[in-house]
């Protein structure tokens, strides 16, 4: 059997990857950046709560909401070659949906680039549904499968739902805002002051599914939507919890998940600067992966 390739996995910061798993699945994160209508920027380069805690807190009082820009051709570069210059033999890039943002193109354009093997997989989702891609893509490069192998299995995978993401947001106007979705029904969400489920479509867009005034019965939604989208009650499922500012509320739907689905591991993490700034402060839900 071939010797086991050292293969670095990058994600960009729309992952919201949890901080505690970095190290041991060997990761390394490549940031967005942040525009303040001012024309200041600033990097979407921390996990830490605290960080983003107070970033929230300037996200709910700014008169103006900032925009988001992709990593340049060069910040990928300097990635791949840092790997190259670590030691790799070749590098797995996971980026958010090609349908929400240029990352995955400027990833790509950047590894034609180089002289180290990099293979752009289009995760087709955003946030907490990249994390588990990361945990599998690892566990085989583990088993001996080599870079265009794992990159195939995880197109695979993606393809047959194996990865969800669905979550709620309090404000949507945030996602109005920033572009994502019709101004119509954002109209009607903000004068209605009710909560709005999203999930992200197989085409990698966010789609807004319903709406409920209640915290119980848009809990009930997202996880009734998770079933109808291919993760049938009684799976064995990963759950990666993500939330802006709204953390305590976590623990109510993992409760709920937990009596539909077999769950292995759960995760929690706050959402990163720029998914913050386009669902605002408030949103709670889960990625999900079906084993």
């Amino acid at each position: 059997m071939s010797e086991k390739l050292k293969v670095k996995i990058l994600i960009d910061s729309t992952s919201d990857f949890p901080k505690e798993l970095i190290k041991p699945w060997d990761v390394d994160i490549v940031p967005l950046y942040v525009i303040w209508p001012d024309g200041t920027t600033e990097k979407d380069d921390t996990r830490d709560f605290n960080e983003l805690k107070k970033f929230y807190e300037k996200l709910k009082t700014a008169p103006e909401l900032p925009k988001s820009s992709q990593p340049t051709v060069e910040d990928w570069k300097a990635k791949y070659e840092e790997a190259k210059k670590n030691g790799y033999d070749g590098v797995l890039v996971i980026t958010i949906s090609s349908a929400m943002s240029g990352t995955f193109n400027s990833a790509v354009l950047a590894s034609k680039e180089v002289d180290i093997p990099v293979r752009v997989v289009d995760s087709k989702r955003a946030s907490t549904a990249i994390s588990p891609m990361v945990r599998y893509a690892r566990e085989l490069f583990d088993l001996g499968l080599g870079l265009e192998e794992v990159a195939q299995e995880l197109e695979k995978k993606i393809k047959a739902k194996g990865f969800g993401a669905f979550f709620y947001v309090q404000d949507f106007n945030f996602l109005v805002k920033g572009g994502r979705v019709s101004k119509f029904t954002g109209f009607v969400g903000s004068l209605l002051k009710i909560k709005v489920g999203i999930y992200i479509d197989d085409e990698g867009n966010m789609v807004p599914f319903t709406k409920a005034r209640a915290t119980k019965a848009i809990h009930e939604e997202l996880i009734k939507k998770a079933q109808e989208e291919g993760f049938p009650a009684g799976s064995t499922v990963d759950l990666y919890m993500v939330s802006c500012d709204n953390m305590e509320e976590l623990k109510e739907i993992e409760e709920e998940l937990r009596k539909i689905y077999k769950v292995k591991n759960v995760y929690y993490t706050p959402t990163g600067k720029v998914i913050s700034m386009h669902v605002g402060p408030g949103q709670t839900g889960f990625g999900i992966e079906r084993y």
